[in-house]
């Protein structure tokens, strides 16, 4: 049936139906993105879905480890041990290239994170997506049996964990010059919740607080984090009242310290079919002769900066701060998806959120992101790439 999917959005797709598309998106804020956004949705098997589900699931058997914080600890040791960590992450974005092994489609892990990736525009680009394509109504971008609209309760109520919209606010640094700022326009009108700069954010005591639109002061009660660490440590420039660092009278959504230990810094306690051989630089006993089949990568970096993709021993060997980086076995992406121009690669993030209360996460919907390249995210080409452009969509039981 996939491939009658495939065959049926091909000939339906005209350059005129996807300018409509973006257009529309455009619309909603007189602004489209700066990454490409891709012409079509991937249609994902009923046997890949359930492997892309089993994953996921190892992977948060091992973050409900009642050992994870210890085994993780050292991961916010060498970078920064923010106060009152909570009980579990709220946001976890996990990522499978979607790859062949011995003649078989298989997806395997290619990093996670304990951090919220592009959930609003994800829910708005579908609905979208449905208006240019009415018969993509029969397909479902989402998980664990939500619609639309549990989906979006789902992450809403981790959002604001009961909180008034105006006592949440979506910290970033200077969000109106992140490629992703179109979340964030989502996320405001959606939600109802302002997006701030943290240069914007007022400290009385351990209370932290913003100006509304009257310049009335408004206590922050919960912050949804989207700050990297990696950049906020390069911009000395920044004039802030807190520090992330201090005790604070507030709640996240997405402790910063979920970003350090939900990381590649896991990979390598990572064992199975849908993970490859990763290794921790100080680990390593020797360095493999096929470096060809291998990626360097530093543990926390984000949007895959720092890698080398085509490794040479003298690039392990300069590598001074060995238990910051790990040795991954390449990933042989499969071109899975036919185009009207040749074969596509594919990468498949799934997206989970979890609440305070519930004693599992939700895995609630997905992005996908496609290429032409010999690596998905690394050394990105716009003509080849399209980063956090599309969807993936299972078929609907009837």
């Amino acid at each position: 049936m996939i491939e009658q999917h495939r065959q049926f959005f091909n000939h339906a797709f005209s350059k005129e139906k996807y300018k409509a598309f973006l257009d529309d998106i455009a619309s909603d804020f007189d602004y489209l993105p700066t990454f490409r956004i891709a012409e079509t949705p991937l249609f994902i098997t009923d046997k890949l879905k359930q492997q892309l589900l089993e994953g996921c699931q190892q992977v948060i058997d091992f973050i409900q480890r009642p050992d994870f914080n210890e085994l993780t600890e050292k991961a916010v040791e060498v970078n920064f041990n923010v106060p009152n960590q909570d009980a579990h992450t709220q946001f976890l974005a996990i990522d499978f290239g979607i790859c062949e092994e011995d003649g078989e489609i298989v997806p395997k892990l290619i990093e996670v994170q304990g951090f919220p990736s592009v959930f609003n525009f994800q829910f708005n680009m579908f609905e979208k997506l449905k208006k240019a394509y009415p018969f993509l109504e029969d397909f479902n971008p989402y998980l664990e049996g939500l619609d639309a609209n549990g989906y979006y309760d789902k992450f809403k109520e981790t959002v604001l964990n009961g909180h008034s919209p105006k006592e949440v606010v979506l910290l970033e640094i200077e969000p109106e010059k992140q490629n992703t700022k179109i979340d964030f326009y989502y996320c405001k009108r959606d939600l109802g919740i302002p997006y701030l700069c943290v240069t914007e954010i007022i400290k009385h005591g351990k209370k932290l607080f913003y100006k509304d639109a009257s310049g009335k002061e408004i206590q922050i009660k919960r912050i949804y984090n989207r700050v990297i660490f990696d950049e906020l440590v390069t911009r000395t420039d920044l004039p802030m009242q807190f520090s992330f660092l201090e005790e604070l009278d507030v709640e996240w959504a997405g402790h910063p310290n979920w970003f350090t230990r939900i990381s590649k810094f896991i990979l390598p306690y990572l064992k199975g079919p849908y993970f490859n051989e990763t290794t921790l630089l100080s680990d390593l006993q020797e360095i493999p002769e096929d470096l060809e089949n291998y990626v360097l990568k530093p543990l926390f970096s984000f949007s895959g900066s720092g890698v080398i993709f085509h490794v040479q021993k003298s690039d392990v060997e300069a590598v001074k701060e060995k238990d910051l980086y790990v040795l991954q076995r390449k990933a042989h992406y499969a071109p899975i998806l036919q185009a009207l121009e040749g074969r596509v690669k594919a990468e498949v993030r799934i997206l989970g959120v979890w609440p305070e209360k519930d004693s599992q996460p939700t895995l609630i919907g997905n992005l996908v992101r496609l290429s032409r390249g010999e690596m998905i995210g690394v050394k990105f080409n716009k003509d080849k790439d399209w980063v956090g452009g599309t969807i993936g969509l299972f078929e609907k039981e009837k």
